[in-house]
Order: C-alpha cells, then sequence, then structure tokens
C-alpha cells in the first residue's frame, strides 16, 4: 500500500505528483528545487543558499513522514553544471551525521533558474 506525504513547509508541487509517498517502510521524496514554500519562488541565485533552500524542504517533508535526515538511503542530486560540485556538496553534508547515503548526482537543465534538484529515498524499519 502507498500513501501520499506532504508538508506545508514545503513548496507544493507544480505539477502531478506528491511531495513524497510511503511505500511500506519506504519514504521516496520527489525532487525539491530551492523554493520557499512561503513565496513560492526560487529564493536565490548561488548554489550554496540553493541547496539550504532544497534541504531545507526536504527535511519539511521527511519530518511530515516522520522520517528524518538519518534514515535517507539514497540521494540523487541534480546540478545544472558540474562547476557547483564544490559548493553543493559543503552544504549537502552539513545534513549528516558522518554517515551518507548512497548517491547519483548529474548535470543536467533545470526549470527556471534553478541551479539544484534532490530527490531521496529513505527507509525506516
Amino acid at each position: 500500500m502507498k500513501k501520499p506525504v506532504s508538508s506545508e513547509k514545503a513548496p507544493k508541487p507544480i505539477g502531478p505528483y506528491n511531495q513524497a509517498v510511503i511505500a511500506g517502510k519506504f519514504l521516496f521524496v520527489s525532487g525539491q528545487l530551492a523554493i520557499d514554500p512561503k513565496i513560492g519562488k526560487i529564493v536565490a541565485n548561488d548554489a550554496t543558499m540553493q541547496t539550504r533552500q532544497v534541504m531545507e524542504n526536504i527535511k519539511a517533508i521527511l519530518e511530515a513522514a516522520g522520517y528524518s535526515f538519518k534514515d535517507i538511503v539514497q540521494s540523487n542530486i541534480y546540478l545544472s553544471s558540474m562547476d557547483l560540485f564544490d559548493d553543493f556538496n559543503k552544504e549537502y553534508a552539513k545534513c549528516f551525521e558522518g554517515e551518507f547515503p548512497a548517491r547519483t548526482t548529474v548535470a543536467v537543465e533545470l526549470k527556471g533558474n534553478a541551479l539544484i534538484e534532490v530527490s531521496v529515498i529513505a527507509h525506516k524499519d
């Protein structure tokens, strides 16, 4: 069985999808951009600040489902340029306490002035 998850502390979906879906013991969080949920717009034009907002959005969704960063087993990272890799990594690493999830990082074209998009999969016993 699957159950949709949403949080008012994260941006509303901009298409036909849920912020996240619980399936069994797994939580699948849809790709998050650096959209401030209060204003509905991307908040910054640099990788550090966009990463910070993206991870805040993910945190809000995780918490709404009863999960945390410690439960993330896989991250999918989409950067508008691999030149952002180092700045992204510095901010991303702050969210985890020593044990990092598996990860994929690719450069892609993103919507609007988004520099970063992140989706995650979390698991809880």
